[in-house]
């Protein structure tokens, strides 16, 4: 008997089990709770320590070596020459001990004008090992899906007070596999995509204090659809518009307050739900129709009807929206505090989470760690740890050339 295997659903899974559903509160009801379904669903997991500790916020924070993920056009007004960081999360750490995200990254600044950026960014999510049962005829296997991405960056400034970023992004999701016993061989999907970004930063005077005002939005993973099964499944990649502001002020010398705000919207059209449509003969054929134009939509076209598609109207498309409130205190920009609180309507996936994080800066490196708590005990999601190690090459550079 002739059979391939496939494990499309492996990573949808992994990640839908990482908060506690909707659907089983039992004051939702089943045909409300209509989250979001894209693919390569690791693409949104925030890679960072820094970032994740103030509740998966970053679009117009100071930029640092992770801005990639956040906002790119935030590294052409980066303070150093030069930064890299790599950073390591353990995830669902309460149900397997071997799905991780590592995640790599830097920027480097081109010039003497201080006005622009070249960066780049390496993601690996891996699912650990996964033992199949064996089937008629054969044997077990024991194998490693796994998803990635690589791109690269250009910022620069466009004012002395606003830039902008483009980053062009290669996906491959390997998440099937084939046997001797297989009538073909799995292949991973892959994918290309893009994204653009803007960043800007005034100073304005309070008091007689000097603080920093900025903004930043940040649309990631426009491109390509991805394609399981030899084309059988396509998913739309994650599209994601985040908008955000961020204030600082000074509380005293050398101490600064950072309070930041981050807005999220997928920009995929929500999948038609048999529910939504009349128990008849002419409405089964209509959820059909829905459904075909959903799988053959372009994720251009997907994303414009991402905006007004909801069964719900107006009020679900605000249950689209998920918020980051976070803060950073920092002292001599050498010792950091972090906290923050991530939220996500119970109808689109329900993710409530608190943050906390620490850092520690010296003149060539920076420790960072996060520690994240669910607000339900049993989302698997809890007490999920990051930590990122950033080198900053202009302190490499001051090191090595006093000796």
């Amino acid at each position: 008997m002739k059979r391939s295997l496939r494990l499309p659903l492996i990573m949808s899974l992994a990640i839908a089990v990482a908060a506690p559903t909707a659907a089983a509160d039992g004051n939702i009801k089943n045909d409300e709770f209509n989250p979001i379904t894209t693919g390569v669903t690791s693409l949104s997991i925030a890679p960072d320590a820094r970032g994740a500790s103030m509740g998966d916020l970053g679009a117009a924070t100071d930029p640092d070596a992770n801005s990639q993920y956040w906002n790119p056009s935030k590294y052409a007004f980066a303070y150093s020459q030069a930064a890299v960081s790599l950073s390591y999360t353990p995830w669902l750490r309460k149900l397997v001990n071997d799905i991780f995200l590592a995640n790599l990254a830097g920027y480097w600044k081109l010039g003497s004008s201080d006005n622009q950026a070249v960066s780049a960014s390496l993601r690996y999510f891996s699912l650990g090992e996964v033992n199949t049962s064996p089937v008629s005829g054969g044997v077990g296997q024991s194998l490693n899906p796994y998803e990635m991405s690589i791109d690269v960056g250009y910022s620069r400034k466009l004012s002395e007070k606003f830039s902008m970023g483009v980053v062009f992004r290669y996906i491959y999701s390997d998440l099937g596999f084939s046997d001797s016993y297989a009538g073909d061989q799995s292949t991973g999907a892959s994918a290309f995509a893009a994204d653009i970004s803007g960043y800007y930063t005034t100073y304005p005077i309070i008091g007689r204090n000097e603080c920093q005002w900025s903004w930043g939005w940040n649309i990631s993973n426009i491109g390509s659809k991805v394609s399981y099964n030899n084309g059988e499944n396509p998913a739309f990649l994650p599209t994601n518009l985040r908008l955000g502001t961020a204030f600082t002020f000074p509380l005293a010398d050398y101490h600064n307050l950072t309070i930041g705000l981050d807005a999220n919207k997928l920009l995929v059209p929500a999948k038609p739900r048999e529910g939504d449509y009349e128990d008849s003969p002419e409405g089964q054929r209509e959820y059909l129709d829905a459904l075909e134009d959903w799988e053959n939509m372009s994720s251009f076209t997907g994303i414009f009807k991402s905006f007004g598609d909801a069964p719900g109207g107006f009020k679900e498309e605000l249950r689209e929206i998920s918020w980051s409130l976070g803060a950073e205190y920092s002292y001599n920009n050498q010792f950091f505090l972090r906290a923050g609180y991530f939220y996500e309507n119970e109808f689109k996936g329900n993710r409530k989470y608190f943050s906390l994080g620490a850092g520690f800066s010296l003149n060539v490196v920076r420790l960072d760690a996060s520690y994240m708590i669910a607000a339900a005990q049993t989302s698997p999601l809890d007490q999920t740890l990051r930590f990122s190690l950033t080198f900053d090459m202009d302190g490499l550079k001051d090191m090595f050339g006093r000796r």
